[in-house]
């Protein structure tokens, strides 16, 4: 048994441990979560998602950041065996540290991703949000943190 759970902990995948689920990037990356949420996508996984469209993602966002005239407000990344989990950190002290600034936060990103040629595409962009776009691209979790109290974690069903 302690080698399965062993397994599953270096694949990332979510066990309980103690009645909380057990995160290996808790501690590392972010405070461990007080609540989590799950979301029920309203949307499916695009058939060509995978490790490296994702990593794609996160790379051309953290390249539009870097692009503004100032430092970046936040790092994006992506970590797990398949890249299926989305990070992202406050890098300004004081941000990101309440839910509502969170959910401020995914919600100007569901505003950019209504602008993105792959809803106009599916005609969905008035449907779905920054969430769903993370379930068609096979991320299986969205984490935000301010980096040193706060974490908010999403579940994408």
């Amino acid at each position: 048994m302690i080698k399965f759970v062993a397994v599953l902990l270096l694949v990332g995948v979510m066990v309980p441990a103690s009645g909380e689920a057990a995160d290996r990037h808790a501690g590392y990356y972010y405070p461990a979560p007080k609540k989590t949420e799950n979301y029920r996508a309203r949307a499916r996984i695009l058939p060509k998602a995978n490790r490296a469209t994702r990593l794609d993602f996160v790379n051309k966002m953290t390249l539009e950041t870097l692009k503004k005239p100032y430092p970046p407000q936040y790092a994006i990344f992506a970590k797990g065996l398949n890249a299926e989990k989305l990070i992202i950190v406050s890098n300004v002290k004081g941000q990101l540290d309440t839910i509502y600034r969170v959910r401020a936060l995914l919600a100007t990103m569901t505003a950019v991703a209504r602008k993105s040629a792959l809803f106009k595409e599916f005609k969905v962009e008035t449907i779905l949000t920054f969430f769903d776009l993370g379930k068609m691209m096979g991320f299986k979790q969205i984490t935000v943190s301010d980096g040193e109290k706060f974490t908010h974690q999403v579940f994408l069903k």
